[in-house]
């Protein structure tokens, strides 16, 4: 059975109900879909940011609001931690110079660890990395 990691860009678009990401998603078994921690951890920083930056009432409850949403968009899929050999993966890919954010490189190493394919949008950043299969949803 094919395994697809969202990564944090489908991810974003799933939870502002994208039209293509929303069938994609549907077309495929919960059982099919995952989210790595790095995406996890994306999402609560821009929460974080967005909280800490709030400066009055209605940018507390907006930034308050966003989390609530965000958090329980996050019970539709299986959430893969990064595993000792996915941050091995990760290193080489780092030394390996591919000109990929950090964040990304994490993402792919989790994907290449798993057998998965990324969903992303990104395809040139994750197109950098040799042996990741990506699939664009939002399309």
């Amino acid at each position: 059975m094919a395994i697809f990691l969202l990564d944090t860009d489908i991810l974003s678009l799933y939870q502002r109900n994208h039209a293509q990401v929303l069938a994609a998603i549907a077309n495929h078994s919960t059982d099919q879909l995952c989210l790595s921690s790095t995406s996890i951890e994306e999402q609560i920083g821009g929460w974080s940011g967005l909280s800490r930056s709030a400066k009055n009432h209605q940018d507390q409850e907006r930034a308050a609001i966003l989390l609530s949403t965000i958090v329980v968009s996050w019970n539709r899929f299986a959430i893969v931690p990064i595993t000792e050999p996915a941050l091995q993966r990760f290193e080489l890919l780092v030394r390996a110079k591919l000109n990929v954010r950090y964040n990304d490189l994490r993402i792919a190493a989790i994907t290449l660890e798993l057998g998965a394919t990324v969903a992303t949008r990104n395809r040139r950043d994750f197109g950098r990395v040799p042996g990741l299969v990506i699939e664009d949803w939002s399309v």
